[in-house]
């Protein structure tokens, strides 16, 4: 019996530490001999669709690009997004959706306000973790280095969670945003 008490201690532990801290996902690729990394909280759809969240979305009609905290890009190179120079450094990610149905992906400068300061209740372990603004456009706007248009396309099977990928070719990657039954791509490549 106390074997299976210390267990179910070990596992009730377990399962509240994941409660506090959201799945994350990783994305990497090495762009002219530099590391470029996207960090990124991974969303579920669940019984939804895509267009049913989106429809969802704040007025701006923006989003962070993942769950919970903002979704990041770092790297160590200046680099081109979309054939739109990004130097070195840490950005955030958004997705602009435009009210066609087109999407777009936004490097902005801003990384962020600690949740504590949009939610009182936060937990210790989440209370200092950056969390994106209530309004993009606002807020942050001003904050943008680059937008690039998304190419859209079907996936092969349903992706969920989330997925963000960075898939390497010739002397670059391709930037690929999944979830449900669409992809969202852009060229990424080393910047001068």
């Amino acid at each position: 019996m106390k074997k299976l008490t210390v267990v179910a201690l070990t596992l009730l532990v377990a399962s509240l530490a994941t409660a506090q801290m959201p799945p994350r996902g990783k994305a990497s690729a090495t762009l002219g001999g530099k590391a470029v990394t996207i960090d990124y909280g991974q969303a579920k759809l669940g019984t939804r669709t895509l267009d049913e969240l989106m429809k969802g979305l704040p007025a701006d009609g923006v989003w962070r690009a993942g769950r919970d905290q903002v979704t990041t890009i770092t790297t160590e190179g200046p680099i081109t997004i979309g054939g739109k120079t990004v130097q070195a450094g840490k950005y955030s990610l958004y997705v602009p959706v435009s009210k066609d149905g087109t999407y777009s992906l936004a490097v902005n400068r801003h990384l962020g306000v600690p949740l504590k300061s949009v939610f009182a209740g936060a937990s210790a372990a989440m209370a200092n973790e950056p969390w994106p603004v209530g309004d993009y456009d606002k807020e942050i706007g001003k904050d943008e280095v680059a937008r690039v248009a998304l190419t859209s396309a079907k996936t092969t099977a349903p992706v969920d969670p989330f997925a963000i990928t960075l898939t390497p070719w010739g002397a670059g990657a391709t930037l690929t945003l999944a979830w449900g039954d669409k992809t969202f791509s852009t060229e990424v490549a080393a910047g001068k």
